[in-house]
């Protein structure tokens, strides 16, 4: 005793601030000296001191319910003041070994078929405009696939930016209707501030989730227990977040506003003129825990997500240079502009999610949600253009000039297009959990649809002083329809290593007089022989009654026998838990097949879809993703994903037999990579990068030609970011700025010229040429982010 006591008379003293990845404090922390019952805990602003024997090695363990441990052997000298700042890595980002029992590890196995992302790090990703869906895009996610760095759309295995399902706290959100260009979108709804777990599924789900073809997203926001507001400023934009708790935790918030600049980097785009973008949404979220007094645990929950989006977008072009072809066969496309093009979107979300819990085995919850939305596009543009032949050759006194002109004219574009839509729905879902191993879900929808368009739009090319290909599309369509959908399924564990989900989605729609019938069944192996593996595979049959967009022509005309295409998913996969320079890495890799039928053929003009509106062909796709993820540099999350996929259609009467889809994108391959210094984790940089192979592309409204040309034309994009971030210690009992992130990006790193679409010009012969559109060029941006 005397001697433990003269060692204590010895001390000295460890203090500092622990964070996460994004060097936001931790709070609840502990940190112990081992074998003694000496410790304490980070305070609320991640700051700790603990008094430790001096002139003796002594084992620090730091630990926390939601992070990975660590521990540190130290030996300070006596009244030795040591600085000990230290970053935790969440725990929930790899896979444990799984336990009968854990409730946790128990719907991880159930939802094997679905990638669960770190927000933290898809805020880290350098994208244009912080949007939520290029990082999804840039996370490995499997089978996901994005060209176009100025949009939020992305397709998923072979399929489309309309086969998409997204929730938010399981209330489905949808995007604008017309949209036509990536750089006439706004953001995407998913605010990033917002968001506490993200999981993501690229086939192969549960019946629980809604009926499309391709994918499901589900975002959870957060339920915050402090108030803490952050500002986001940059040269593309800017937001601001605001998160806090009533004093009884009984009422939590959140609030974002954001906006998106654009207008500097469309100024890097081929079309010179004067761009007018202006995108702004505003979100909120209120978690109210109904329960009453003296109830510990959250019986009876609502919550209220609200959100409006304004995107205004106008161009007043002015001139254009565009050149292509080959060295030894150059080409020039040179166009004058007048007129304008103004695009309005308003659209309204909101939804009211009632839960209870009636015991410890069954709860319910009420889900209604409504959507509006309404569109204007107005445009009068005339294009006066001039095709011609460069000269290459440098010994030449006109080198880089037009040296035979090969066709000129103009066109014109005219358009007073109107489209308003309400969707409005109601659901009850149910969770009973029939004992520890078994699980039952089941619910009922009911959705109206209302949708108002009035197209009236037309083109026309005027070469020397003949006008020709007229194109015309005027029309009004009111649409009503009223659906009717439902799921049932159960989740089973059985002997400890075997998991199994089956169940099965019905669907009515009353414009058709449709009754959709959707078997589905997932199966996941936990050998006891390898606990750091899982197999997984799934089956199912996937039906998308038909929407408003498919319905329509390429005239403007409805089809009102249009059935749902459908499609028959079956995967088979596994994780692979992994330890390499004594830190965690996990392989995921999924092989899979789609059978289609009743596809409805579409071409890809940008992000706008145009749909032949017939069910009259039948497609495959098939392939293979891989996707690693690790500490490659200790406590960062950095990824390597690969995509291999064959999609093919054979439309009916065409006489072509099996033809590319406009998805048909053979490789793609995408890294997210980042680091620090040693010393200092405060100083950072990320490098993402995506590379895609060419898509097939044709003339537009030519079904004979269709898919018919092999693009040359790859996909590839790096983006690099350093950032620097700097903690501020904060007074006790009072709150101020708690940290300032500054950070600046080099977008597009290489400079490369990324194609997005064609125009097709003609010339004195009549011969078609494909000018292609090209994406934006090379960027410096830069951003603080304050938080308080």
């Amino acid at each position: 005793m005397f001697f433990q006591i003269s060692l204590w008379g010895q001390t000295g003293k460890i203090e500092g601030i622990i964070t996460d990845s994004l060097q936001q404090p931790i709070s609840l922390v502990n940190i112990s000296i081992a074998d003694s019952n000496k410790g304490t805990a980070t305070n609320k602003n991640g700051q700790f001191s603990l008094t430790v024997p001096a002139e003796q090695d002594i084992i620090i363990n730091v630990s926390h319910s939601q992070y990975l441990p660590q521990t540190f052997n130290l030996k300070l000298e006596e009244n030795e003041v040591f600085q000990l700042n230290i970053e935790l890595k969440l725990s929930t980002v790899y896979l444990k070994e799984l336990e009968i029992g854990d409730d946790e590890n128990y719907q991880i196995r159930q939802e094997a078929g679905a990638l669960e992302l770190d927000p933290k790090d898809l805020k880290a990703i350098p994208t244009p405009f912080l949007d939520f869906n290029q990082a999804i895009i840039s996370s490995g996610a499997l089978g996901v696939v994005g060209n176009n760095e100025l949009s939020s759309s992305y397709s998923v295995r072979g399929g489309n930016f309309d086969e998409n399902l997204v929730y938010v706290n399981n209330i489905q959100v949808y995007r604008p209707f017309l949209v036509k260009a990536g750089q006439q979108e706004g953001l995407s709804f998913v605010n990033p501030d917002m968001v506490s777990g993200v999981s993501f599924s690229s086939g192969g789900w549960q019946s629980k989730y809604g009926d499309k073809l391709s994918s499901v997203l589900n975002v959870t926001y957060r339920e915050p227990t402090r108030t803490s507001a952050t500002l986001v400023a940059g040269l593309l934009g800017g937001s601001f977040y605001l998160e806090g708790a009533s004093k009884n935790k009984k009422v939590k918030y959140l609030a974002g506003v954001r906006h998106k600049s654009s207008k500097y980097l469309l100024n890097s785009l081929e079309t010179q003129g004067q761009y007018l973008p202006k995108f702004t949404d505003a979100q909120s979220y209120v978690h109210i825990d109904l329960s009453g007094k003296g109830k510990a645990k959250e019986t009876t929950t609502l919550g209220i997500l609200g959100s409006i989006a304004s995107n205004r977008y106008e161009l007043l072009p002015e001139s254009r240079t565009t050149n292509f072809g080959t060295f030894n066969q150059s080409f020039r496309l040179n166009v004058l502009f007048v007129g304008s093009e103004q695009l309005n979107y308003d659209t309204f979300q909101g939804g009211i999610k009632l839960s209870h819990k009636f015991n410890s085995k069954f709860t319910s919850h009420f889900i209604t949600s409504a959507m509006t939305t309404r569109e204007r596009e107005y445009s009068n543009v005339e294009g006066g253009y001039e095709l011609c032949d460069v000269n290459t050759n440098f010994n030449s006194d006109n080198f880089n000039e037009c040296a035979i002109v090969r066709g000129f004219g103009s066109e014109f574009t005219y358009s007073r297009n109107a489209l308003e839509a309400q969707i409005y729905s109601a659901e009850l879902r149910n969770e009973y959990q029939w004992n520890p191993l078994t699980k039952i879900e089941f619910g009922l929808r009911y959705d109206r649809q209302i949708i108002s368009d009035k197209l009236h739009e037309y083109t026309f090319l005027d070469s020397a002083d003949f006008v020709r290909d007229i194109r015309l599309r005027v029309g009004q369509n009111d649409l009503v329809t009223n659906i009717i959908s439902g799921y049932a399924q159960a989740s089973h564990l059985i002997g400890e290593i075997h998991s199994l989900t089956y169940g099965a989605r019905f669907n009515y729609r009353d414009f058709n007089d449709e009754l959709l019938i959707s078997p589905r069944i997932q199966y996941a192996l936990h050998p006891n022989w390898r606990k750091n593996m899982v197999f997984r595979a799934a089956l199912g049959l996937y039906q998308q009654p038909p929407f408003y967009r498919e319905m329509r022509d390429f005239n403007g005309n409805l089809n009102p026998d249009l059935k749902a295409q459908s499609s028959l998913h079956a995967i088979t996969g596994l994780d692979y838990d992994f330890t390499a320079w004594d830190r965690p890495f996990k392989f995921i890799t999924e092989v899979y097949y789609k059978k289609l039928w009743n596809v409805v053929p579409y071409d890809i003009d940008n992000v706008r879809l145009r749909y032949y509106a017939k069910n009259n062909a039948e497609a495959y796709v098939y392939g293979a993703d891989f996707r690693v993820s690790g500490e490659f540099i200790p406590h960062t999350e950095s990824w390597f994903s690969l995509g291999y996929l064959k999609a093919f259609e054979d439309v009916e009467g065409d006489g072509r037999g099996e033809i590319r889809r406009p998805s048909d994108q053979r490789l793609t391959f995408t890294f997210f990579f980042q680091d620090h210094l040693p010393k200092d984790p405060s100083l950072r940089v990320y490098i993402r990068t995506l590379i895609g192979s060419g898509l097939p592309y044709g003339p537009p409204e030519s079904p004979e030609y269709r898919q018919a040309f092999r693009s040359g034309s790859e996909y590839v994009r790096s983006d690099i970011g350093f950032s620097k971030i700097f903690t501020f210690k904060q007074p006790e009992g009072k709150r101020s700025v708690e940290s300032l992130w500054f950070g600046i990006e080099v977008l597009n790193l290489f400079g490369v010229e990324n194609h997005i679409s064609y125009n097709w010009v003609p010339d004195f012969s009549g011969n078609l040429f494909a000018v292609p559109n090209s994406l934006s060029q090379r960027f410096f941006n830069a951003r603080i982010v304050l938080k308080y």
